[in-house]
C-alpha cells in the first residue's frame, strides 16, 4: 500500500459531485493505460474523499447513486480512468527525478560504449541527458523512455545497444550454485548433461560480456566453458 505522503489525488467529478481517492502516481497512469495493477499497491487508503485534502469522505448514498457499487475497486478504476491526476509541483519534480534514476539504469544496463567495450557510468550517462536538456515524462514507463533517450545520446556519447548469445557449460559441481547468476540474465535455452552440468543459451546486452564471464568464472573457479555465438558490430 501506497505510503500518504507519497500519494497523490485523483479526482473525478460527476453531476456537480466529486469524488477523490489517494493514489501511487505511476500505478494510476498504469491502470489508465489499461493495464492490471495491485489495488492493495494503488490506494492509499480504501476510501472514497468529497476533499482528501481536508478528509472529507464523500457521502455512500452519492456514492452508490453514481457508480451503482460499493466495490472500491469498481469505483477508483472510474475515478481514475475517467478522472484527473493532481500533482504539486514538488510531487511532479520527485517523481522525474525518481524515473530519471530508473532510465539511467536501464541505459547503463542495457548499452555500452562500442570504443572500450564496457557500460557507461551512471554519472556519465547523466551528465549527457541534462547537457542534451532531454525531457523525462513521469509518467511514461522508464524501458519507453529509455529507448528514446539512447538514440539522443548518440549525439554527445559513443553508445551502442548490441546483443550477444553466448553458450556456456556449468559443470556439475557448479550447476546449482550458477542459477543465482544465470537467472539474473535472459536464459533462451537450457539442457542439462547426463554428467550433471548444465548448458545455457544466454543472450545479454554486449556492455554486460565482461560482468558475466567475471562472475561464472569466479563462482566456478576458471571451470565454466564460454563461447560467443554472436559477434559484436
Amino acid at each position: 500500500m501506497v505510503k500518504l505522503e507519497d500519494a497523490v489525488i485523483a479526482r473525478y467529478t460527476y453531476k456537480g459531485n466529486r469524488f477523490e481517492v489517494l493514489v501511487d502516481p505511476n500505478l494510476a497512469m498504469e491502470l489508465r493505460k489499461g493495464k492490471h495493477v495491485d489495488f492493495e499497491e494503488l490506494l492509499a487508503v480504501d476510501e472514497v474523499f468529497k476533499d482528501a485534502a481536508r478528509g472529507e469522505r464523500q457521502s455512500e448514498t452519492i456514492i452508490k447513486e453514481t457508480f451503482n457499487t460499493d466495490d472500491i475497486k469498481e469505483i477508483a478504476t472510474r475515478i481514475i480512468t475517467k478522472g484527473e491526476l493532481q500533482l504539486t509541483t514538488e510531487q511532479r519534480r520527485e517523481l522525474r527525478e525518481k524515473k530519471k534514476k530508473e532510465i539511467i539504469q536501464i541505459i547503463c544496463r542495457n548499452a555500452y560504449n562500442p570504443q572500450t567495450k564496457a557500460p557507461h557510468p551512471p554519472a556519465r550517462i547523466e551528465k549527457a541527458i541534462e547537457e542534451l536538456k532531454i525531457n523525462i515524462n513521469e509518467f511514461e514507463p522508464a524501458d519507453e523512455q529509455a529507448a528514446r533517450i539512447i538514440k539522443q545520446l548518440r549525439a554527445v556519447l559513443p553508445i551502442s545497444v548490441e546483443r550477444l548469445e553466448l553458450a556456456v557449460k556449468i559443470p556439475a559441481m557448479y550447476a546449482g550454485k550458477a542459477s543465482s547468476v544465470i537467472y539474473g540474465y535472459e536464459v533462451k535455452k537450457q539442457e542439462w548433461q547426463q554428467d550433471g552440468s548444465l548448458i545455457v543459451l544466454i543472450e545479454i546486452p554486449a556492455g554486460l560480456k565482461a560482468e558475466l564471464i567475471d562472475k561464472l568464472s569466479k563462482l566456478t573457479h576458471g571451470e565454466a566453458q564460454i563461447k560467443i555465438l554472436s559477434k559484436e558490430e
